[in-house]
């Protein structure tokens, strides 16, 4: 194998792993994917991959070839300690002939597999050690090839391959905090409506009952429509509280994204005066993230239908294609400008700058594209198309 043909090899056992990232999985499931993807690499029978923390133990510690009933035996996550110690204090790869007779190697538990010849690569981003990366018990189709173990020529290859594993590790915990950050922007959204819509009409309530009862004996008649006012806040109230509860309930696909889309509509429909109707036109052949980002990005786009733009009526349409997949929710409301490239217009009728951005970047992470058709008066279309 010439250097051309092995450094191909190694990226195309890394684009596995980066596919991965961009299908948004957890940093943990991602180095499950480098570990398999290393181990067909160079055909090891067992690989794994620990990353340290600041404890003398390991944050993760991911393997291939132990089935999850020997993993249990074996007890615990390996501490720094022995040859994983000498490598995180090294910060260099060791390819070694039989592990048992280095001074490093301190031995395993009784359950662990029996390994010989070893190969271990840091993965690093920069100066930092993000993980460790090792592989042993090289199999080979003869005899004399088995004798020698891993190559010089594998050490490069897994070397390269860290290098990519390094990217495909920092792209998942990016995501990852990105995530958080999102849930972090949608609790203080809802705690700014329950401020701003709630706990204003339920001040606004208390005062009105204190008129009533001021007015009570003196003036009964207007104590009277103090109290059908007080009436009129509490149901307002109810409902604005009802709603709020509403989305913060989470999603529940288990019926496929068509199911829970007309669900959701027929529960608007009853909560709310205008009428919200739901069409679904062919099937759609989506991931199960993908379901759940289009899912959230409709309940965004029907909050702001319904709470800001004053619509009579709201249309959900979810349209599905051999190589596509469109959402539309279209709403007959006031409508707004859009003045930025984002589309997002601060204080408009189509909800606060932060809805539209949270549902721009939701259909991104998707590999999807969201475009935003209004202007005042004539109401707003969000349409989202995701290519299969």
């Amino acid at each position: 194998m010439d250097v051309d043909d092995g450094e191909g090899a190694a990226l195309h056992a890394v684009s596995s792993a980066v596919l991965a990232v961009t299908r948004h999985l957890s940093v943990r499931e991602v180095l499950q994917v480098i570990v398999r993807a290393a181990a067909r690499l160079l055909d090891a029978r067992y690989a794994a991959l620990g990353v340290p923390d600041d404890q003398g133990s390991f944050a993760e510690f991911v393997v291939e070839g132990v089935s999850d009933e020997d993993w249990e035996k074996i007890g615990p996550l390996p501490r720094q300690h022995g040859m994983l110690a000498a490598m995180l204090r090294d910060n260099e790869p060791k390819r070694l002939a039989d592990i048992r007779r280095e001074p490093e190697f301190e031995g395993w538990p009784s359950a662990h597999p029996v390994l010989k010849d070893f190969l271990g690569v840091p993965i690093r981003d920069g100066g930092e050690v993000l993980g460790i990366i090792f592989l042993a018990n090289r199999r080979h189709s003869s005899p004399s090839a088995a004798e020698r173990g891993f190559t010089r020529r594998d050490e490069e290859l897994l070397t390269l391959f860290a290098a990519h594993a390094a990217i495909a590790i920092t792209n998942a915990r990016l995501y990852e905090a990105n995530r958080e950050l999102t849930v972090v922007a949608e609790r203080n959204r809802l705690a700014r409506e329950l401020h701003d819509a709630v706990a204003q009409k339920l001040f606004s309530l208390r005062l009105t009952a204190r008129a009533a009862s001021a007015l009570a004996e003196r003036h009964p008649a207007r104590a009277v429509q103090e109290l059908d006012q007080v009436e009129r806040l509490a149901a307002d109230a109810l409902a604005e509280l009802r709603a709020v509860i509403f989305e913060l309930r989470p999603a529940d696909l288990a019926d496929g994204l068509a199911a829970s889309l007309r669900k959701h509509a027929e529960v608007l429909d009853r909560a709310y005066d205008a009428r919200v109707l739901c069409e679904v036109d062919g099937a759609a052949d989506l991931s199960e993230e993908q379901e759940t980002v289009l899912f959230r990005i409709a309940q965004e786009a029907l909050y702001n239908a319904l709470r800001h733009a004053g619509a009579r009526t709201v249309r959900v349409r979810l349209a599905g294609a051999p190589d596509a997949v469109a959402l539309e929710i279209a709403d007959d409301g006031s409508g707004f400008t859009a003045t930025s490239p984002s589309g997002d217009t601060p204080g408009s009728s189509g909800g606060n700058g932060l809805g539209l951005v949270s549902m721009r970047d939701r259909a991104c992470s998707i590999g999807g594209t969201l475009s935003i058709d209004t202007a005042p008066g004539r109401g707003t279309v969000v349409r989202v198309e995701v290519a299969l």
